[in-house]
């Protein structure tokens, strides 16, 4: 899922799902920027250091459930990558600035080459691809976000030869030239459902109140299913562990682009009591930190989590935890493929066992907020150390050994293959699930 935020006359982008990003960044200029991040006339390759990869690292090779394409041979020269981002590009606290962390790190790790390119609009993306493609200079060229699918669905059939990696998308027919990478987005909310709990049964247990952790959601679409299917899981697995009975309280905004729907939104479940919120809505989904930033200033003990990109830097004190979309592990796996000649065309699905998932640690806390603070968007009074140092502490204090002990446990059983969600093809076998999983049934989310 992706997001954008802009807060305080700054342009503040925050990474919610790759479905989201697009349907609200403004066009920027066409440019082609070096990894250091500065704007270059035509090509810039080389070498830079880049920043330390964040949280967990895999070098677990991805499964592919398709494959065909012949491995790539060896080469003299270096491997050459080209990434294009979506519109709005590298410094967007966000999907770009997290496949832009993996392409440093292949870089450095294995002495590729690596040029960004940023389209001006959605109306050039195609052009853009095709000259790429057309120019014969990549060995691979990555792909960030689903509003690549249709360009690439155009213009791979025309370069058999060249490869292809699609990062949070898949093409609708399958091409020897493109691996889709995608994510299995229960996994990681099914982890953030345990922490939401737990925060929600520890409110309660200070102030009196009954324990309703809650989510402001976007549109009814798949990838928000999966993500329901997967937070409702955990909270109902920390309720059976724990003999709570924490309620969870889903609300479809219908929107991605809308923050002051997302605020009055998330003020209308503060008034039925939800004190734990989880942000799927893009735009939309910042005001609803805003609204629980300002029920905190009032007294109120209200959080929010934040997905896909570290977002605690907003507003440490009240978004205690990021779920992660490591678009920097797809970004780095799929390079790795090439240099080590085993790209194949097809789906690579990644979870927490190939390390594309996971919860926000203090390195990628300190990472998105050090970036924060270069770009100006850090709030005033704030340093990367004192958002790790708030976050830290507010998780010490409402995050129970209880909460972490069950995260641990139900993460070991997702990567041992214990326990394997299930994905709803239509909207009828989403609503069943809900319902069975409401009623404590957590065996109909699984993979019989």
């Amino acid at each position: 899922m992706r997001a954008l935020a802009i807060a305080s006359n700054s342009r503040l982008l925050i990474a919610i799902g790759a479905v989201f990003l697009l349907l609200i960044l403004a066009a920027a200029a066409f440019v082609i920027t070096s990894r250091g991040g500065g704007e270059a006339i035509g090509t810039t390759t080389g070498t830079t250091t880049p920043p330390p990869a964040a949280g967990e690292k895999t070098t677990t090779p991805a499964i592919y459930e398709a494959t065909t394409s012949e491995a790539t041979t060896e080469q003299a020269k270096p491997i050459s990558v080209l990434v294009l981002f979506d519109v709005g590009g590298r410094g967007d606290l966000s999907f770009n600035d997290m496949a832009a962390l993996g392409a440093d790190r292949a870089a450095e790790e294995l002495g590729v080459d690596v040029v960004f390119q940023t389209p001006q609009s959605l109306a050039v993306m195609e052009s853009v691809l095709d000259a790429a493609s057309r120019s014969g200079e990549y060995d691979l060229i990555v792909l960030v976000g689903f509003l690549w699918q249709e360009p690439l669905e155009k213009v791979a059939p025309r370069y058999p030869e060249q490869k292809y990696a699609l990062i949070d998308a898949a093409t609708r027919e399958r091409y020897d030239n493109v691996a889709s990478y995608l994510f299995r987005e229960q996994e990681v909310a099914s982890l953030v459902g345990i922490i939401a709990a737990d925060i929600a049964n520890n409110i309660s247990r200070a102030t009196g109140e009954e324990a309703k952790a809650g989510a402001v959601a976007g549109m009814d679409i798949p990838p928000l299913w999966r993500f329901h299917i997967g937070y409702l899981y955990g909270v109902q697995y920390y309720n059976q562990a724990m003999g709570t009975d924490v309620e969870m309280v889903w609300t479809y905004t219908g929107r991605f682009d809308d923050p002051t729907l997302g605020k009055t939104t998330a003020e209308q479940m503060l008034q039925q009591g939800v004190r734990v919120f989880y942000g799927l809505a893009g735009l939309t989904h910042v005001g609803m930190f805003n609204a629980v930033k300002e029920a905190a200033a009032r007294g109120v003990i209200a959080f929010s989590i934040g997905q896909d990109a570290s977002q605690e830097w907003y507003d440490p004190q009240t978004i205690i935890i990021s779920g992660l979309k490591r678009i920097d592990v797809a970004v780095y796996t799929a390079i790795k493929d090439v240099v080590e000649g085993r790209f194949r065309g097809g789906i690579v699905s990644l979870g927490l066992k190939e390390g594309g998932l996971g919860l926000s640690d203090e390195e990628i806390i300190r990472y998105f907020a050090e970036i924060a603070a270069k770009t100006g968007q850090l709030p005033e009074g704030l340093t990367p150390e004192k958002v790790v140092e708030i976050v830290m502490s507010q998780r010490e204090k409402w995050i129970s050994n209880d909460g972490w002990r069950l995260v641990e446990e139900l993460k070991q059983k997702i990567i041992s293959g214990e326990i394997k969600f299930v994905t709803p093809q239509d909207h009828d076998t989403y609503d069943s699930i809900i319902e069975e999983l409401k009623a404590g049934n957590l065996e109909a989310a699984l993979e019989s």
